[in-house]
């Protein structure tokens, strides 16, 4: 998508992209108050670029997600514009703002709350309380086992594979040394108070498959008081290729740092390293009270809501790192711009289906591989 965007004609304005805006990569996590927040939680692909790159890739996902699930044209274009309405009308309201009340707007828990019809309700308050128990805690009694009076990362292969080999053991003391420096100096302090226990293998999204991926189990005050951080490989994010490269020489800090500047509240664990074979690296909690809608069982009126939600927090985002009174002057006050988001996602969703239809045909020919097997 990001080769067929750079085809297309551009507004100039800058802000800082998430770079893989689609609808699962918004969600609720804990912010280091321990609130609720909903945002964009997705940055491997993060860069600065045009703003509207973003918005159009969120809102073909709705189209592809509402037809999916079944869902009639037109309610399948109501959220793509449900998406453009909700971005275009909070920017307008950032663009009123003073800086600081822009830096400290955030969606929360509550808010989802206020703007969900009662008839959903229910499933909110059952999201939110999932995501209150993702915790350290959880993980714990999920992912790890006693053997020998000592607790290691119970193995899940091919999902999770506890990591045996000595020297790798053995480095992740200096590694976590090099990451730490990464961080704020309070949140080093609170680092150094744990000790490494663990490190298993584990594998990541479809878009991720290939790249080393590892969870770190660490203990503070005593065996109930676990830690568990991902460790996950950053690589060149796919704008790069069509936007000015990253002003970053290592991609986990172009990951974290594009993850703080767009994020309301970040992990307070969120850091980066260059690991000792060249690869680059970044660190967070791996569960830290996350939770993600599920867009499979959502109604078709629950999907337009969903997509408004999905534009406020992306529209918040952009507002702190771009030109949120240039942005708003070229959105206009008028529907004519949720129009013409929701035409061109509905013709990305056809290009998509297009795309599916040609590889599953090269598939089924043998002309592709389609299956996991040794080259």
């Amino acid at each position: 998508m990001a080769c067929d965007l750079a085809t297309t004609p551009r507004t100039g304005i800058q802000a800082q992209l998430c770079g893989d805006a689609h609808l699962l990569n918004f969600g609720l996590y804990g912010s280091p108050e321990r609130t609720l927040l909903f945002d964009v939680n997705d940055f491997d692909e993060t860069l600065p670029g045009p703003w509207e790159w973003d918005l159009k890739r969120l809102a073909a996902s709705m189209i592809v997600a509402g037809r999916e699930n079944g869902f009639g044209d037109s309610d399948c274009s109501r959220a793509a514009r449900e998406v453009a309405r909700s971005y275009r009308r909070r920017m307008a309201e950032y663009s009123e703002m003073g800086e600081l009340e822009v830096w400290y707007s955030r969606v929360s828990a509550e808010d989802l709350g206020l703007i969900v019809a009662s008839r959903s309700m229910k499933k909110v308050k059952k999201s939110v309380k999932r995501a209150r128990e993702r915790n350290n805690l959880q993980a714990l009694d999920r992912l790890t086992r006693i053997v020998e009076g000592r607790r290691i990362i119970a193995d899940n292969p091919p999902l999770l594979v506890r990591v045996e080999e000595e020297d790798l053991r053995e480095q992740i003391h200096d590694i976590l040394q090099m990451y730490g420096s990464t961080l704020q100096d309070d949140r080093r302090h609170l680092l150094d108070r744990y000790r490494f226990v663990d490190v298993a293998r584990k594998v990541v999204g479809v878009g991720s498959v290939g790249t080393r991926d590892y969870v770190v189990l660490l203990e503070g005050r005593d065996g109930d008081d676990p830690l568990f951080l991902q460790v996950k490989e950053a690589q060149v994010s796919v704008l790069e290729a069509y936007l000015p490269k990253s002003a970053y020489g290592n991609h986990g800090q172009r990951v974290v740092a594009g993850q703080r500047l767009m994020q309301a509240a970040s992990d307070i664990f969120l850091g980066w390293l260059r690991g000792p074979g060249g690869r680059d690296f970044y660190w967070r909690q791996l569960r830290d009270m996350k939770g993600s809608a599920k867009v499979e069982r959502m109604s078709p009126h629950e999907l337009v809501l969903y997509a408004g939600l999905c534009g406020w927090a992306l529209s918040r985002a952009h507002a702190r790192s771009g030109d949120r009174v240039q942005i708003s002057a070229y959105l206009g006050k008028s529907e004519r711009f949720d129009g013409a988001i929701a035409n061109f996602a509905e013709a990305y969703a056809d290009q998509i289906e297009r795309d599916h239809a040609a590889l599953s045909a090269a598939v089924k020919s043998g002309k592709v591989r389609g299956d996991a097997g040794p080259e």
